[in-house]
């Protein structure tokens, strides 16, 4: 790529590589001015100041991949695509989903995706559309993730949580590598700060020596699938010696009677030999929690995806709840969240008087438990592949790719092959577009308004809405474009209505408030199409071509309303829809990320979303599965077929999401390559560097093999985001590594969520 023709000028924007979305400062240009060649760290965003990992250096490989979509397609009947043009293609999705909705009704038809780790502001008016079309299900990444942790996080605290990693005292990570994955903001600096802190304490809980785990004053290198053993002792050597605040438990806390009940008889040092740790090193761990001024955990999915995941999770949040580490200064926290909380509690069920949920929603077909909204996307094939009368018979992709990150892959191509309707809304041909009847392009997160809707900070809670950097590609349009095209294709409102806010906008934001009060007054059915209505008629109005970030004043205002006193404190003023036009427009203007609000640290219960603003401690299935802990046998277990433990997407140097997909963006084999302890190496006769065959229930794949004496014997490790088809230099798709759901199945898996034990895959090893 030559430079000749690059920029001066440092634009403003984020990396899209990881949850953490970096502010980074890019200078464009290269062949056709097209390409990204400078980054660096943005030092006025908010919260990354600055920071930035190797893997923000490299997002042009992202930006200009070869695979790239720059014009609507539609399949043939021989599989081949076609290019059409978007009139057509727009007329035509939109005929065939109103005929699947006018005769099998709206339900049937599911959406997947709506953003990936950068890009969430287009999937916020899909809203509009599936409003129009009747729909009802739906389903994302998360939901093979998080919803384990997110219908805990509900019951326990009626809101989000997340800990103050950058100011706790003592902190305790579970299941991460944040050296590698961030997943806080910041993560080299805050882990090289809190190990050179003697009087700040880091515990970390994952069986390998990570590149975190170095840092780490207690490393618990626990047995794979062992988790629930070690967290279970730490809490109960806590609650036996006593070690708790009584009196604060006392008054924020109800079912503390059952949480000890259950601990008090449990053989601390007998769960802590299972666990594969030393039990002097659980209790040392136990007591810098319990007897820190602050502490606060950090958990990902090599709990959450492991098994015990949700059990798992509950130990982690109880672990801090009776060590009285959440609602003060360096704990847990309940989030605000601009554009509401991920995991809400309008799907989960009333607890009756023992804490067991007496009712839930659930999905049409298997009954799978729906949480924030989520059905289980491990459970959709299921729900398609049916004879059920309430299958679903077409789908929605955005921004997602299940037939390639999902478990099972085989089975979610068999089940995409047997829709009656698949459209994807994507930047690339991935392979789950390969699979659609429709595949409409969309612009790169780097040629339109885009925004994560990741807002984790606290006591400031930041916000990003980034503003293009390049032109688009070819033939393609933003999301909430195409959004709106749909919607109008669908024929649901008249055109002429929405004259007078067109109008109002015009003249300014106050009088497009009163405008937009009367205009939803005469008719409160429009809410259900606000998205459109915002895009369509505050859109145009707004400074740059910011008519995507027309949402945002929504959600401003509703925030505003119910926020007023946090708004206030982070510097805007007014009240009211005053309050909420500063906060929108401050937000439009803040190129580098803006603080939305500021929390009150002494007044951390006041979110809590209970009435009472206490604590549930007592989830009694949890607590039940605390007990059957005590027959000391492992969920899955290993046989002489399967003696190995792989696990499956591990987050390196060179790997992130499945946003990059040109394998060139990798610069050494360690981003392909398995690893494996020297130990298990010498005993197959596997050389560093050699080949071999892994093998589990699912699958095999030939791997690349790589000695690694930070692996703990009997265990296996593939990295992320790879087997993808990426054309070659001919033009011809070719395989980079290994599609690691192509040795995954839902065989081993989560009793509540479905989650699949990604983390713990039983393996073997063949010669080549």
């Amino acid at each position: 790529m030559s430079d000749a023709t690059q920029s001066s000028e440092w634009k403003p924007t984020a990396c899209n590589l990881c949850y953490a979305n970096c502010g980074i400062l890019v200078q464009t240009g290269g062949e056709n001015g097209r390409h990204i060649v400078k980054v660096k760290g943005d030092k006025n965003h908010p919260v990354s100041k600055g920071y930035t990992c190797n893997k923000a250096l490299r997002i042009d490989y992202y930006q200009n991949g070869k695979d790239r979509l720059s014009t609507p397609l539609r399949r043939n009947e021989d599989g081949t695509f076609e290019e059409i043009d978007w009139d057509t293609a727009i007329s035509e999705v939109a005929s065939k989903m109103k005929a699947i909705r006018d005769e099998h009704g709206g339900d049937k038809i599911f959406r997947y995706g709506g953003g990936g780790q950068g890009n969430h502001l287009g999937g916020a008016y899909f809203g509009s559309v599936s409003s129009a079309l009747g729909m009802k299900y739906k389903t994302n990444a998360l939901a093979q993730e998080k919803t384990g942790y997110g219908w805990i996080m509900a019951r326990m605290f009626g809101g989000n949580v997340h800990g103050e990693i950058h100011h706790a005292q003592t902190v305790f990570i579970a299941g991460k590598n944040p050296w590698q994955s961030n997943g806080f903001q910041r993560a080299r600096i805050a882990i090289r700060e809190l190990s050179k802190d003697p009087n700040r304490t880091l515990i970390v809980m994952d069986p390998r020596l990570t590149e975190t785990a170095e840092f780490a004053d207690i490393h618990l290198p626990v047995k794979p699938g062992r988790d629930a053993w070690a967290t279970s002792a730490m809490i109960a050597h806590i609650l036996q010696e006593d070690l708790v605040p009584r009196d604060w438990l006392a008054e924020h806390a109800v079912g503390v009677e059952a949480v000890l009940e259950r601990f008090k008889n449990i053989p601390v040092e007998d769960y802590a030999n299972y666990a594969g740790l030393d039990p002097a090193d659980v209790k040392k761990a136990a007591e810098a929690i319990a007897n820190a001024n602050t502490a606060a955990h950090y958990e990902d999915l090599g709990i959450q995806m492991a098994p015990h995941s949700t059990l798992g999770s509950y130990l982690n949040f109880l672990l801090m709840a009776v060590t009285g580490n959440f609602g003060r200064p360096g704990t847990m926290a309940v989030l605000s969240q601009l554009t509401g909380p991920f995991f809400g509690m309008s799907d989960i069920g009333p607890d009756d008087e023992n804490g067991y949920e007496t009712g839930h929603k659930k999905s049409p077909v298997t009954g799978a438990r729906i949480v924030g909204g989520l059905v289980p996307c491990n459970t959709v094939p299921d729900e398609i592949l049916s004879d059920h009368p309430n299958r679903y018979r077409a789908m929605w992709i955005e921004s997602g790719n299940p037939a390639h990150s999902m478990a099972d892959s085989h089975k979610w191509r068999e089940a995409l092959r047997a829709l009656d309707l698949v459209v994807v809304i994507d930047v690339a041909m991935t392979e789950t577009a390969r699979e659609a009847h429709y595949v409409l392009p969309a612009s790169s997160q780097y040629e339109k308004w885009e925004a994560t809707f990741f807002n984790f900070e606290y006591p400031e809670n930041v916000h990003h809405l980034r503003a293009p950097v390049l032109e688009p590609v070819g033939n393609t349009l933003s999301e909430p474009e195409i959004h709106a095209r749909i919607f109008e294709a669908l024929d649901v409102i008249d055109p002429a209505s929405l004259e007078p806010l067109k109008e109002a906008a015009q003249k300014g934001l106050a009088e497009y408030s009163d405008a937009f009060t009367q205009f939803v007054s005469g008719d409160p059915n429009m809410f259900k199409y606000l998205p459109y209505v915002l895009y369509r008629t505050l859109g145009p109005s707004l400074p740059d071509g910011a008519a995507a970030a027309s949402f945002y004043w929504g959600m401003a205002q509703r925030f505003a309303m119910t926020n007023p006193e946090g708004v206030k404190r982070a510097g805007y003023e007014g009240e009211g829809a005053q309050l909420g036009n500063a906060l929108f427009e401050a937000i439009i203007a803040g190129r580098s990320g803006t603080v939305f609000s500021i929390e009150d640290e002494n007044e951390g219960f006041a979110k809590v979303g209970f009435d009472d603003k206490k604590l549930r401690l007592n989830i009694a299935e949890m607590l039940d599965e605390v007990e059957a802990l005590g027959d000391m046998t492992d969920l899955v277990e290993l046989d002489s077929d399967f003696p190995l433990i792989l696990a499956a997407g591990e987050r390196r140097s060179y790997t992130a999401n499945t946003a990059i997909r040109n394998p060139d963006w990798m610069k050494s084999n360690d981003a392909i390559s398995m690893s494996i302890h020297p130990e298990d190496a010498a005993a197959a006769g596997l050389k560093d560097g050699g080949r071999a065959k892994v093998v589990t229930h699912a699958g095999e794949a030939e791997v690349l093999i790589a000695h690694d004496k930070r692996m703990k014997p009997g265990t296996l490790s593939l990295p992320n985001g790879l087997g993808l088809l990426y054309p070659d230099e001919t033009g011809k798709d070719k395989l980079t590594g290994v599609s690691v759901n192509e040795l995954t199945s839902l065989r081993f898996k989560d009793k509540y969520l479905g989650t699949p034990f990604h983390k713990f895959v039983p393996a073997r090893l063949e010669a080549v």
